[in-house]
């Protein structure tokens, strides 16, 4: 009897952050922060941040079919968009005034999310601390990705982020660098399968006026008592770009 080998199957590498995230450590680590803001009656905090670079215009979103229903657009102050913008109206124009660029995506004409990027730097809103980038133009942070409800099942995302990475490909940016919370295992997976690499971590402790900051890199170290003092983190991504096409460091590394 002649018996056919079934074909081995592929071994999926995990990831470097997304291993750390599902570790039995970060665990410990979240649920000693519930602990500290309880104890502090909400006003303790235990933050731990993973900084990371995610490559532009080397094709990750390939793959991805497009939807002549979706439009991804830059969107200026004056746009009829923002009204439907869910931040205060004060807010995005402090955005706006220190020019930071917004993206967003409307489906069949209804706005449908938002991407905000900043150049030189950015100044962290839930703990105190600013990020700075290279002066050479080629990076950008991230922040307040935002899908609306009734879209989040669906593709509004992977196309919102397609456009901005066709739009910044464009315009010769390499990187765009973000910050993770460790706890959020889901979206460290997500951006590391479209070739993020870790560029360092940050852990912010919190009692009250008081912060406590520890970074894998200069400055290390950071004690600050008054609201009005923050550190100053400089983060370099990569001078390599990974390879191109879907899902190219992930297949890389696996």
């Amino acid at each position: 009897m002649t018996t056919t080998a079934k074909p081995a199957t592929p071994i999926q590498k995990t990831l470097p952050m997304s291993a750390w995230a599902g570790s039995r450590r970060a665990k410990y680590l979240y649920w000693l922060g519930r602990l500290l803001n309880k104890l502090a009656l909400g006003h303790g905090k235990l933050q731990i941040y993973l900084f990371c670079a995610q490559p532009i215009g080397r094709g990750a979103f390939d793959a991805m079919r497009d939807d002549t229903n979706t439009v991804v657009q830059s969107v200026l102050s004056g746009s009829p968009l923002v009204a439907h913008f869910p931040r205060p109206s004060e807010v995005i124009a402090q955005r706006f005034a220190r020019g930071t660029i917004c993206y967003a995506a409307t489906v069949k004409g209804e706005f449908a999310g938002h991407i905000w990027l900043a150049k030189s730097f950015y100044d962290e809103d839930e703990v105190r601390c600013r990020y700075t980038l290279p002066t050479d133009q080629k990076s950008v942070w991230d922040y307040d990705v935002y899908i609306e409800p009734r879209y989040r099942l669906g593709r509004a995302l992977g196309r919102l982020w397609k456009g901005v990475d066709a739009a910044l490909g464009t315009q010769g940016v390499r990187w765009s660098v973000s910050r993770i919370s460790l706890f959020n295992a889901a979206s460290i997976q997500t951006h590391e399968r479209l070739g993020a690499v870790h560029l360092a971590t940050g852990v912010f402790l919190v009692l009250g006026p008081m912060q406590l900051s520890l970074f894998s890199k200069a400055p290390y170290l950071h004690f600050g008592a008054r609201a009005v003092q923050r550190p100053s983190i400089a983060l370099q991504p990569p001078k390599n770009l990974p390879p191109t096409g879907p899902n190219a460091y992930y297949d890389h590394e696996a």
